[in-house]
């Protein structure tokens, strides 16, 4: 299960915050993860209970925002949601597409005291 090592990293990340910042705590944390980014969220949800008790995070409020992937044809140039990566255009079959977005993983805010 990734999504533990995942969890352990935001935890370094909120650590390393906290002490750049001298405060004293995380009161929340956003997270920006991507439909298309290989989380599992319900493994994720179960990673973040298990890691975060007795840590900077241990009752910071967690926001978690999911980004839809939405991916644009390299050959029409059709704009559509994308619900795997690789996924064919709806328009024209083409497999080479951009993916706009839904591969994020990203601590997007933190609020410290």
């Amino acid at each position: 299960m990734h999504e533990l090592s995942i969890v352990m990293n935001i935890v370094e990340i909120a650590n390393d915050e906290v002490l750049k910042h001298h405060a004293q705590k995380v009161e929340m944390i956003d997270l920006e993860i991507g439909e298309l980014s290989g989380i599992d969220f319900d493994a994720f949800d179960f990673a973040w209970s298990a890691v975060v008790h007795a840590t900077i995070l241990q009752h910071a409020e967690r926001k978690m925002h999911r980004v839809e992937g939405k991916s644009i044809c390299g050959t029409c140039g059709h704009h559509f949601r994308l619900f795997q990566l690789y996924e064919p255009c709806p328009l024209c079959g083409e497999v080479f597409n951009d993916i706009i977005s839904g591969q994020e993983l990203k601590v997007k805010q933190m609020i410290l005291s």
